[in-house]
């Protein structure tokens, strides 16, 4: 088995295909990159079990075919050094012993039998199929994942919620401390289904979308789903378990408007974060009408520090606390230059949202509030 590959296009999509394999594996075999000649073109394979990531590339002089695992660290850090010319491999299909030749020289190094490593599991014939614009994808994606939690004693919520509908997808992310719902409209789906798509998948995707401007293919079954877009196939296996209902988190009013630069309130957030107690985060935002005064105490410390922003508020005054490091996060994750946090009580979650509406899309994120002493 022998082949052509140019350096350069090889490692990118090694170092793509890359992001799926864990640094410790339960199976040996998932250490190595699974490489298939196809026709004229190559494919790396990657899997941590739950996730399959595919790329090809094309190859010129091609001699057999057949498949053959590589140790990946070892071929990532020889293309890293090498990347810049034509590659050629030859492989012994009886012993696995892999030669790579460059421009100046060549290395020699083992292989495994390709035949040890795991297929994905097949979508059944009761799949769905869609097709998604990649915009469509990504701004979902991008809109909720910083949102997902890190516990796993709750894995439903570790996962972005795609809650598709006949005539939008409404992606759906939560950590309980805060919620982002945002809703797309870009294509009609024209069907009714749902699932939790990994925090890992979600994140593998957004690095590799961005790259992409073709339609995303999306097969899905009750366990798992592929995605087919650009060079990549990922198939990903869902969470198991049953979404909580988003909607009724989200407060039906609050009346009391607060409107501002999201900048500002950013720049200002920072620098009153650096005072708040690290165990809580806490910032007090006391509200008037032409202004908010941010507010942090770490009695620890002994330290504090305020700082005004201008606003336009209308509602009642109050005091309510919100984790500063959690606000600073929302409002990043906003395109918007000028923002609203709703408001009702203290105790009650705020809601963010721009101001200007979005043709097809609507973006709101709720943040549970704080107990101010």
């Amino acid at each position: 088995m022998k082949f052509v590959v140019e350096g350069k296009e090889f490692q990118q999509q090694l170092q793509a295909v890359s992001k799926v394999i864990n640094a410790k594996n339960t199976m040996k075999i998932l250490d190595n990159f699974l490489l298939r000649i196809d026709g004229d073109r190559l494919s790396i394979t990657g899997s941590d079990s739950e996730n399959v990531l595919t790329a090809f590339v094309p190859i010129m002089d091609v001699e057999g075919d057949g498949i053959i695992a590589v140790p990946a660290k070892r071929l990532l850090e020889i293309t890293k050094e090498i990347a810049n010319q034509p590659l050629t491999f030859s492989i012994n299909e009886e012993t696995y012993e892999i030669d790579l030749g460059f421009l100046n020289g060549h290395f020699n190094f083992m292989g495994t039998n390709g035949a040890d490593y795991p297929e994905p599991r097949q979508i059944s014939d009761e799949k769905i199929e869609l097709l998604l614009p990649s915009s469509m994808v990504l701004k979902g994606l991008n809109n909720t994942a910083y949102a997902v939690s890190n516990e796993v004693s709750r894995p439903v919520m570790t996962g972005i919620f795609w809650d598709i509908h006949e005539t939008d997808v409404t992606f759906v992310s939560s950590d309980t401390h805060k919620l982002v719902k945002y809703v797309n409209a870009e294509k009609a789906p024209g069907v009714e289904a749902s699932f939790i798509l990994p925090g890992k998948t979600a994140g593998i995707m957004r690095s590799l979308i961005a790259k992409e401007d073709a339609d995303v293919k999306l097969s899905f079954d009750s366990r798992g789903c592929m995605f087919e877009f650009g060079d990549f196939f990922l198939y990903s296996v869902f969470i198991n378990g049953n979404y909580p209902n988003y909607n009724r988190v989200i407060p039906a009013n609050n009346p009391f408007s607060l409107v501002a630069d999201r900048a500002s309130l950013i720049n200002a957030l920072r620098r009153v974060n650096l005072f708040a107690p690290k165990s809580s985060n806490l910032v007090v935002l006391s509200l008037s009408e032409s202004e908010v005064l941010f507010s942090a105490q770490d009695l620890d410390y002994g330290t504090s520090a305020e700082e005004r922003v201008a606003c336009e508020y209308s509602g009642n005054q109050m005091n309510i606390g919100f984790n500063g490091v959690f606000m600073v996060e929302i409002l990043s994750n906003m395109d918007d230059d000028t923002i609203r946090l709703s408001l009702s009580d203290p105790a009650r979650p705020g809601i963010y949202s721009g101001i200007e509406p979005r043709q097809g899309e609507s973006l709101i994120t709720i943040q549970m509030p704080m107990q101010v002493l």
